[in-house]
């Protein structure tokens, strides 16, 4: 068993619990009260000039690094990097491999007026409306967690109440499947989700394989301005972007510095 097949099997056991807790009804119910999603997509497309689009993610942990970021208080960090550039933000909700919570994700979209992605492992559609009550404006789907008959329900059901969909692909059969599905937006994994090794070359390529009018997004790995304009050159229009920033004693001002300033 792969650690992703450990993760799935550990989400999907938590899902239960909180479907027989909580009726989707009620999260249907909070969700209408959210009002209209922010544009996510739109976020991450150019603005006329060379400054990056950078989803900067709020990530106190991860299965790979361990903690990440002691005392970690998602709200300031988030008003934070929304201050100095964030295009948009991304708040893990997976309890134990990233010590993600719903609350961070519900405070947190309050507290900033750019878009907000659920960043979590989705296997479900239940999950899709547990995004939308606690104020997302996107989700995660992974493909190498969903076969494609999942990708393009949970892609279709996210859609159609409103929420924006990052499809996140590792090679070119997952690129593949994803386009099927009719993914609008994107991201390449340069971190092999089963070994943990990255390499930019993966998003490099991936990208010359994506068809215009889409967003591309480059996810891991990303740790300073050269390996930005590098994934620009082939074509990346944004970048996911959490442990760099969360290691800094000041995320904002590590931003700054990602965007040229």
């Amino acid at each position: 068993m792969t650690i992703l097949d450990e993760i799935i099997a550990r989400v999907r056991k938590d899902l239960e619990e909180r479907r027989g807790r909580i009726p989707v009804a009620r999260l249907r119910e909070q969700a209408a009260r959210r009002g209209h999603c922010r544009d996510f997509r739109a976020a991450l497309l150019p603005r006329g000039d060379d400054r990056p689009r950078i989803i900067a993610e709020l990530k106190k942990a991860s299965p790979s690094r361990g903690l990440i970021r002691a005392g970690f208080k998602p709200v300031p960090l988030g008003v934070e990097l929304a201050a100095h550039g964030a295009a948009a933000l991304s708040v893990l909700t997976e309890p134990h491999y990233f010590q993600g919570r719903p609350d961070y994700l519900e405070r947190v979209a309050a507290a900033v007026s750019i878009p907000v992605l659920r960043k979590d492992f989705i296997v479900d559609e239940y999950q899709l409306h547990e995004a939308r009550a606690w104020g997302a404006d996107a989700v995660l789907l992974i493909a190498a967690a969903l076969d494609d008959a999942a990708l393009r329900e949970l892609h279709g059901a996210a859609r159609a109440i409103g929420l924006s969909v990052l499809c996140e692909v590792h090679d070119g059969d997952e690129l593949r499947r994803v386009l099927d599905a009719g993914a609008e937006i994107v991201g390449i994994n340069s971190r092999d989700l089963r070994t943990f090794k990255v390499d930019l070359a993966t998003a490099e390529v991936l990208s010359g394989q994506i068809p215009d009018g889409m967003v591309a997004v480059a996810e891991s790995g990303i740790e300073r301005p050269a390996d930005i304009a590098r994934l620009q050159r082939a074509g990346i229009q944004a970048f996911l972007i959490g442990e760099t920033l969360m290691r800094q004693p000041s995320p904002g001002r590590a931003l700054d510095e990602l965007l040229g300033g």
